[in-house]
């Protein structure tokens, strides 16, 4: 039957409900049930290789980038700073070892860790090449970008400083 005659003929909740399954569980069942979960959930992560483990980490950080990325909320704690100490973090090395893996001083990495310094797209780019291109350079530019771009829009004070060097401003306003 098409999509467009079951609408015709039922609620969405009562489609809904032909699909979902609806039993309930006793407390004793469902305690039996979250044993046996933890227990195949237990067995699945017993056999992950050290490799799959850090796959899952690094899926998991991409998406947690490109859904920063994708939102248009800025939150001043998800930096490029913010996303490196995090990336560097997950891959479990100390920090000297990951600025000799990227061919940095340790003291740049530091700087570019605590917001002292912003990369240059050197540095983007042995990022992405680091991460065997799973966290592609324009996701970390981007990050960069979106910093940039919360700054333009709010700083007032700026605006002000620079109105002196302005003269013959247009007439009209748009917008």
């Amino acid at each position: 039957m098409s999509a467009k005659k079951l609408m015709e003929q039922f609620t969405t909740d009562e489609i809904a409900e032909s699909f979902v399954i609806t039993e309930r569980l006793t407390p004793k069942q469902k305690k039996e049930a979250d044993l046996q979960l933890k227990g195949a959930r237990k067995k699945v992560q017993s056999e992950m290789t050290d490799k799959d483990r850090l796959t899952l980490k690094i899926m998991q950080f991409k998406f947690q980038i490109e859904d920063y990325l994708n939102n248009e909320n800025f939150d001043p704690k998800l930096t490029f700073s913010f996303f490196l100490k995090e990336y560097v973090n997950l891959l479990n090395k100390k920090r000297k070892n990951f600025a000799q893996e990227i061919d940095i001083d340790e003291t740049e990495l530091s700087q570019l860790i605590n917001r002292h310094r912003l990369p240059n797209e050197n540095i983007i780019i042995r990022l992405e090449i680091h991460s065997n291109n799973s966290i592609p350079a324009i996701a970390w530019y981007k990050l960069i970008e979106k910093e940039k771009e919360h700054s333009i829009r709010t700083n007032r004070a700026l605006r002000q400083q620079e109105r002196q060097f302005v003269t013959n401003k247009l007439a009209v306003k748009i917008g």
